[in-house]
């Protein structure tokens, strides 16, 4: 018997009365979320849910979210989050893929409609359970109240659960990645992965005897799903919700409610090193703010020292995958911190870096980071043929090139995908857009390939100078070329406002680059 569900279980009955979520207004204690998600559980169970059966929800960082996502492992169902921003025609490939048994989708703003659109097309071909309404107001008795129509006494009655026993292997959670390459796949993720996963990270931070974390990465991701609310229950904190990242708002509610833990990606960093200019009361932040972790992306040197500089604490870098339920690597508490590196694998895993044929590669040459360990999904969910072949020989291929230096310390180069052959040399994007954030008046730059015909292709960087700045093409790209291999430095610069972010605060390079095509 091993079920995900207790993190939650665990840290109600040991600190019942303390914060486990605020968002906004709404305080809930361990006991409060505990007792919801055990309706949740009722519900699921009274609608004909089923130990294994796919339950999807989508729901911006509300406390509904860690209440329907327990209640679903207590049922003995499988979690599977769906981003917040996605459209009717793509929920219902979502679920028609997960073949969901029923559906949990927030009211709030376009996402009810989208999402009872998207439900009815799947259920017009595939048949449904259920489909439960969040309603907007957190602070109800019964957090789907008005889905389910439930009268006072029976939520009373509905507040006990006996949880569904699992085994350490079942499937807990189905994270889909984000199709960057063909249509997105589920990642199978079970109880003993997810747990040790948020154990590690515990473990990573030595953890205080009442931390607050700060979540404004989406929970549906599964870097704040594991790194801030599976672990931040796990360890009895308290989780400040924001439902929409602004750096002034998180700021704001740094100081309000003495953060000491903070996850996010880099274009996070950048913005609060930028909104930390105008602030006269980083101090107190700084007396409370003990953790910053980055993921997702690799971090520019220069946003990570400016933010230790402003925040005095160091940016701890890590790197995962949805399919390692995320970790694979991370910078330690008990060994130094390499700033620009991933970090050194985690307990349990390991990793090789490979060539195009899988032969490991010389000490410190770039290859692809492929990894194995008890971090690893079971496969994608009804996928056979692209399990075999990313779990190729037990190995996990990540389609990411890194390097290893003689201390085991792992760098990312950059992302398999993304690499440029411009003439036959490999032009690795990260590494000029280190080199470009250098600048004293450039704020941010995207670097990447687009086709060519005499060379195949030609490296373009899109920057965003900093504020004031009147730099002009022709002067970035001398200062380009004088600072960079003649192989490498961008031929073409465009100056931009913003760049297209996705959920997550990624910067969407494919974005850009089909912006680019529909140019030509």
């Amino acid at each position: 018997m091993l079920n995900l569900a207790v993190l939650l279980e665990d840290s109600a009955r040991e600190e019942p009365n303390r914060d486990a979520v605020v968002c906004g207004s709404e305080r809930l204690s361990y006991a409060a979320v505990n007792a919801a998600a055990n309706q949740v559980a009722n519900l699921l169970v009274q609608s004909g849910i089923k130990p294994g059966d796919r339950v999807a929800i989508a729901c911006p960082n509300l406390p509904y979210f860690p209440i329907v996502y327990y209640g679903i492992l207590k049922a003995g169902g499988v979690v599977v989050p769906l981003n917040v921003l996605l459209k009717s025609k793509e929920i219902a490939y979502y679920l028609e893929d997960s073949q969901a048994k029923a559906f949990f989708c927030f009211e709030g703003s376009d996402q009810l409609p989208v999402g009872k659109e998207g439900w009815g097309a799947f259920q017009a071909t595939q048949g449904c359970e259920s489909f439960f309404v969040m309603t907007a107001d957190a602070s109800a008795a019964s957090p789907i109240e008005e889905a389910t129509a439930l009268g006072t006494a029976l939520v009373n009655q509905l507040q006990m659960f006996d949880t569904v026993s699992t085994s350490p292997d079942d499937t807990a959670v189905i994270i889909y990645t984000s199709g960057t390459t063909g249509q997105p796949k589920g990642a199978e993720l079970t109880h003993s992965s997810m747990l040790l996963n948020a154990r590690l990270y515990d473990h990573l931070f030595e953890r205080h005897t009442h931390d607050v974390h700060l979540i404004t990465l989406p929970l549906f991701h599964s870097f704040a799903q594991t790194a801030q609310m599976n672990t931040g229950f796990y360890s009895r904190a308290t989780l400040i919700l924001l439902p929409r990242f602004s750096a002034s708002d998180a700021l704001d509610l740094m100081l309000q409610e003495r953060v000491t833990y903070f996850a996010g990606v880099p274009t996070m960093y950048w913005e609060l090193v930028n909104a930390a200019n105008s602030r006269s009361d980083l101090g107190a932040i700084r007396d409370s703010l003990r953790v910053a972790t980055s993921g997702g992306a690799p971090i520019p040197l220069k946003v990570l020292l400016d933010f230790t500089d402003k925040f005095d604490v160091k940016i701890v870098e890590g790197y995962g995958l949805s399919e390692t339920c995320p970790f694979v690597a991370f910078n330690r508490h008990d060994r130094p911190i390499r700033p620009g590196s991933i970090g050194l694998p985690v307990w349990g895993v390991q990793v090789r870096i490979v060539d195009e044929v899988d032969k490991d590669v010389a000490p410190g040459d770039p290859g692809e980071l492929i990894v194995r360990g008890h971090n690893v999904m079971k496969g994608y969910f009804r996928r056979p043929d692209e399990t075999a072949r990313a779990l190729r020989g037990g190995w996990l291929r990540t389609g990411d090139i890194a390097r290893q230096d003689s201390e085991g310390y792992l760098y990312i180069v950059d992302r398999l995908k993304d690499l440029v052959i411009r003439g036959g040399f490999n032009v690795y994007p990260r590494e000029i857009e280190e080199m470009l954030v250098t600048h004293p008046q450039v704020s941010l730059a995207a670097v990447l390939g687009i086709p060519d015909e005499k060379y195949g292709e030609e490296i373009k960087a899109f920057v965003i100078r900093k504020p004031g700045s009147t730099i002009t093409e022709d002067e970035l790209l001398t200062w380009c070329k004088e600072n960079m291999g003649a192989y490498k430095y961008p031929r073409i610069i465009e100056f931009c406002n913003e760049f297209p972010l996705g959920p997550t605060g990624k910067i969407l390079k494919r974005e850009l680059l089909n912006r680019e095509l529909n140019r030509h």
